[in-house]
């Protein structure tokens, strides 16, 4: 087994219509405005971006993402990613009843020296932390579909 290999899976149950939902997590850059836990989105052009993410460990992770796919009549938004992070994230947004359901799939191999030295006596710890992640990126992302 890789111990710096991550496959994440999350489910959001959101209260917005999925059109609406998917237009919100299309606007990477504005990530920051509703998930705590990314720190910052620089866009470099139309489809590549540098973003900064911590949870509650002390460490940030860098990455460059770049779109691999936008398709909207799918609901998939799809990243490759590179840096801290090499590997791929994909939202994909459906309708459930009136709301949506989002969800985040990420495989990602680490490559940040510390997470690379503690990958076996931390991977739980890991684990946690970007459940902890997760579930506030919902919860943001709840508060913000309701307020907007």
């Amino acid at each position: 087994m890789d111990w710096t290999r991550y496959r994440f899976r999350a489910l959001w149950a959101l209260p917005a219509p999925a059109d609406r939902v998917y237009d919100t997590l299309e606007q990477a850059e504005d990530y920051p405005r509703w998930w705590p836990q990314v720190r910052e989105v620089n866009r470099i052009d139309d489809t590549t971006g540098v973003v900064r993410i911590r949870s509650l460990l002390p460490y940030d992770l860098t990455f460059t993402a770049r779109e691999v796919r936008r398709d909207p009549a799918a609901g998939v938004l799809e990243i490759a990613m590179t840096g801290d992070l090499d590997g791929w994230a994909r939202w994909t947004v459906t309708a459930d009843g009136s709301g949506a359901l989002a969800r985040y799939d990420q495989v990602v191999q680490v490559n940040k020296p510390l997470l690379r030295r503690f990958a076996v006596p931390g991977r739980p710890v890991f684990r946690l932390n970007h459940r902890l992640m997760m579930r506030s990126g919902r919860r943001g992302l709840v508060a913000h579909l309701q307020a907007v």
